[in-house]
C-alpha cells in the first residue's frame, strides 16, 4: 500500500512538471513572431535572404516570411496595401520617391530605435537626406545607386575607340553603331524599354534632363510637347533600332543584365549597383571585360544620372514594430556589409549606402567601379535636377503623389514607341494631354 502511495505520488508529480513544461513550451512558441517582408527580385535582396541564417541565430524568436516580387508589381501591391492600411507586411522594401511622401502622410514610422551601435551619421548625405523628413529617417537604405555606363573594353578595343571618363551622347550612339554585330547577337547597346514610372521613365527622365527636358514647368504645365522632349525621344528610339537589342520594349533592369552577362551588349546604362553583377566572374561571361564611364551629357551642364536607393520601411500598420526595427537595423548594418563580404568576397557589398565602404582600402581593392559609382551618386541633384528650373524635387522622378500613375502611362507611350507601335510624335502628343488631363484633375493646373 505505501508503495503504491509513492508511486501514485510520483505520477502527479511527473504529470504536473511535464504540463508545465508543455505551458512553457507553448508559451515559447505563441511569443515567437513572423515578420512578412515584401522585396523587390535584385541580385543584392536575393542575397540577403540567403543570408538570414546570421539574423536567425541573433533572433531565435523571429521568423521570416518572405514576398519577393518584380519591380513594377513590389511597387504596385506595396503601395495598395499602405494607402488601404491592410497591414500585410511588416518591412516594407521602398524607394527614394515613396519615402517623403508616405511618410507626410502618415504610413510610415520614423526609424528611432535601430540600435546604439547604427551609425546612421555613416549613410551617405545624398542618400539619407531622400529619405528623411523633418529630421527624421523613415527608411534605411539597403543599397544605394546612381546610374553608369558600363561597356565591353574588349569591342571597344576592336573597334579602335576608346571610352571617355565623361562621354557625350554623340559619343555613345557613334561607338554604339560600330560595336554592333547582329550576325553575332551583339548589340551596341541596351537601354530600358519595360513600361513603369520606376522601369523606362526612370531612365528616359534621368536622359531628358541632360537633352534639357523637363517633366513640367514652373507652373506645373507638362512639357512633352517641347523640342527637347522631341530631340530625346528621337534620340532613344533611332538608337536602339540601330544598336539595339530585338524586343528592346520589353527589358528592364533584369532582362538587360541577363543580356550584358551573357555578352550580348557592348554598352548598358544603367544603375551602378549592377557594376558588382556584371564584374562577378560566377555570374557574368565578360566579367574581366567590362569598363566605366559617367552617364552621358549633351553639354548643358547636366548627366544623364538619377538618385536612387532600395531602402527598408516599417509601415505604420504593423503590429511587430519592435522585430521590425531589429531586422532593418540588421539587413543596413556596417556589420551586414562585412557579412556579405565575408560570405561572398568584398565585390558583392551592397553599395552606395555607408561613407565606411568607401573609405575601406578592401573594397577599392576589390571594386574598380567604386569611385565612379560615388562620383555618380554625388553628382546627382534632386533639388536642381534639370537645366530650367522645375517645381519639383527628384531626379528621375517628380516627387509628387500623382507621378506613379502619370508615370507608368507615360512610360507606356515610349514604349509603344520603341516597339513601333505609335510614332514619336503620337507617343509625345498622347503623354501631353494624359499628364495635362491628370494635373488638371489633381489641382496642379488651375
Amino acid at each position: 500500500m505505501l508503495a503504491l502511495i509513492f508511486w501514485e505520488e510520483d505520477m502527479t508529480l511527473r504529470t504536473l512538471l511535464l504540463g508545465a513544461c508543455s505551458a512553457l513550451a507553448f508559451a515559447g512558441m505563441a511569443s515567437a513572431e513572423t515578420l512578412t517582408i515584401a522585396t523587390v527580385n535584385n541580385g543584392d535582396m536575393i542575397r540577403m535572404q540567403k543570408l538570414t541564417d546570421d539574423f536567425k541565430k541573433k533572433n531565435p524568436d523571429i521568423d521570416l516570411e518572405w514576398v519577393t516580387l518584380e519591380d513594377n508589381v513590389l511597387r504596385q501591391k506595396v503601395t495598395t496595401d499602405i494607402a488601404t492600411k491592410g497591414g500585410q507586411y511588416d518591412v516594407l522594401t521602398i524607394g527614394t520617391y515613396e519615402v517623403p511622401i508616405w511618410a507626410k502622410q502618415g504610413w510610415l514610422l520614423p526609424l528611432d530605435n535601430l540600435g546604439a551601435d547604427y551609425d546612421a551619421d555613416d549613410l551617405l548625405p545624398a542618400i539619407r537626406s531622400g529619405l528623411t523628413t523633418d529630421g527624421k529617417l523613415y527608411a534605411a537604405p539597403f543599397y544605394g545607386e546612381s546610374s553608369m555606363v558600363m561597356y565591353r573594353k574588349d569591342l571597344f578595343e576592336a573597334a579602335g575607340l576608346k571610352m571617355p571618363d565623361a562621354p557625350t551622347w554623340d559619343f555613345i550612339a557613334e561607338a554604339a553603331k560600330k560595336i554592333t554585330n547582329k550576325d553575332k547577337e551583339i548589340y551596341g547597346i541596351c537601354l530600358r524599354g519595360k513600361a513603369g514610372w520606376g522601369e523606362n521613365m526612370a531612365f528616359l527622365t534621368a536622359m531628358s534632363n541632360s537633352f534639357g527636358a523637363r517633366w513640367f514647368d514652373e507652373q506645373w504645365k507638362p512639357q512633352f510637347d517641347q523640342p527637347e522632349w522631341k530631340d530625346a525621344l528621337n534620340f532613344y528610339v533611332n538608337l536602339m533600332k540601330e544598336a539595339g537589342p530585338p524586343g528592346a520594349s520589353s527589358n528592364g533592369f533584369n532582362e538587360n543584365l541577363a543580356l550584358f552577362q551573357t555578352g550580348k551588349c557592348g554598352m548598358w546604362i544603367d544603375a551602378t549597383v549592377a557594376a558588382s553583377f556584371v564584374s562577378n566572374p560566377k555570374e557574368s561571361t565578360v566579367a574581366d571585360k567590362v569598363g566605366f564611364a559617367l552617364a552621358p551629357d549633351k553639354g548643358l551642364g547636366k548627366r544623364g544620372n538619377w538618385l536612387w536607393a532600395w531602402s527598408l520601411a516599417i509601415p505604420a500598420s504593423s503590429q511587430k514594430v519592435e522585430a521590425a526595427e531589429k531586422f532593418v537595423a540588421w539587413a543596413t548594418s556596417k556589420d551586414y556589409t562585412k557579412l556579405v563580404a565575408d560570405k561572398d568576397g568584398w565585390l558583392n557589398a551592397p553599395p552606395g549606402t555607408r561613407s565606411s565602404l568607401y573609405a575601406n582600402a578592401d573594397y577599392q581593392k576589390a571594386a574598380p567601379f567604386a569611385k565612379m559609382t560615388i562620383d555618380s551618386i554625388n553628382a546627382a541633384d534632386p533639388t536642381k535636377p534639370t537645366v530650367k528650373p522645375v517645381p519639383y524635387v527628384g531626379v528621375q522622378f517628380v516627387a509628387i503623389p500623382e507621378f506613379q500613375g502619370i508615370g507608368t502611362a507615360v512610360g507606356q507611350q515610349f514604349s509603344a514607341a520603341l516597339a513601333g507601335q505609335v510614332s514619336v510624335d503620337q507617343a509625345l502628343q498622347s503623354a501631353q494631354q494624359l499628364t495635362t488631363r491628370e494635373m488638371t484633375k489633381a489641382g496642379y493646373i488651375k
